[in-house]
C-alpha cells in the first residue's frame, strides 16, 4: 500500500494484518480522489473509520489543509500515527482513538468526509445522520461500502450525488451537503 500522488507520492504505508482489515485498493482509492480532486486543496477532512489512515494521508498529500483520523481500534490508531509521521503530516493531523459515531457527537466542521467502515455492520447508516450536521455547505461525503448496499437519497442535509460500482464487492456513494 502506498501514497498514489502529491507531496508524499510513493511513500509506503504500513497496514495491519488480519481478516478484520480491508485496505482500499489503489483502483478504488484513485477513483475516490478523482471524484474529489478539485475540492481537496485547503479542505478540512475527516477520515472516519480510518484503519491505517491511507485515505486521509492521500488527502493531505494532495493538498488538504488538515485531517482528523478516527478509529476505535488502538492497533489501527498506532498504525495511522506511524504512517502520518512517516509522511511528514503530523502538524496537519489529529488522531483520535474513538468510536466513529461517538466522535461525531463532538463539535467540528468538515469540507470532506471519507468513510470506509467494516462492511455489513451498519456503521455508515449510524454515522451519516450525525455527520450531516458537521459538513460545511457544499461539503462532500464519500462512502466506500459493500456492493448491494442501498443508501438513502437524503440524510439530513446530505443529498446523494452519485453511486459507483467496482466489481462485485466494492461500491462508492457520494453525498453533497446542502446549505
Amino acid at each position: 500500500m502506498r501514497v498514489i500522488t502529491g507531496t508524499a507520492r510513493g511513500k509506503r504505508l504500513k497496514t495491519l494484518d488480519g481478516l478484520d482489515v480491508r485496505p482500499t485498493s489503489d483502483k478504488v482509492k484513485e477513483a475516490i480522489f478523482s471524484i474529489i480532486q478539485f475540492d481537496l486543496p485547503e479542505s478540512a477532512v475527516i477520515d472516519l473509520f480510518s484503519g491505517s489512515g491511507q485515505l486521509g494521508i492521500e488527502a493531505l498529500s494532495r493538498g488538504a489543509k488538515s485531517c482528523v483520523f478516527v478509529d476505535m481500534s488502538r492497533a489501527s490508531i498506532e498504525c495511522t500515527r506511524e504512517n502520518v509521521l512517516a509522511c511528514g503530516f503530523s502538524d496537519k493531523s489529529k488522531i483520535v482513538n474513538s468510536d466513529g459515531t461517538d466522535y461525531l457527537k463532538r463539535p467540528g466542521n468538515y469540507d470532506i468526509a471519507l468513510l470506509d467502515p467494516p462492511y455489513r455492520q451498519g456503521l455508515i447508516m449510524s454515522a451519516l445522520p450525525l455527520l450531516s450536521d458537521h459538513m460545511n455547505p457544499g461539503g462532500i461525503v464519500v462512502c466506500e461500502h459493500e456492493a448491494g448496499l442501498d443508501l438513502p437519497d437524503e440524510i439530513g442535509k446530505l443529498k446523494k450525488k452519485k453511486e459507483y460500482s467496482y466489481g462485485k464487492t466494492v461500491a462508492l456513494t457520494t453525498y453533497t451537503a446542502e446549505g
